[in-house]
């Protein structure tokens, strides 16, 4: 995935989980942001966190964010 901000369109393409890295591009805001409001349980997106470090942002409730519904 490239570091521009990915279209509604590609995001739906995208595979059922990614890296918050890649939701905080979608989404507009910073890896680091976006890892804050992970810690802090605020994210605007379901989280699957995966052992003790490993977090994945669900895709289908990115989709959801960026079409404007609530998660």
């Amino acid at each position: 995935m490239t570091s521009e901000t990915p279209t509604l369109d590609e995001v739906r393409q995208w595979p059922a989980t990614v890296p918050p890295s890649d939701a905080a591009r979608a989404l507009g805001v910073s890896r680091s942001q976006m890892y804050k409001l992970i810690r802090l349980g605020q994210a605007p997106v379901q989280i699957l966190k995966l052992g003790t470090s490993t977090k994945r942002v669900v895709t289908a409730s990115l989709v959801r964010t960026l079409e404007g519904d609530t998660p």
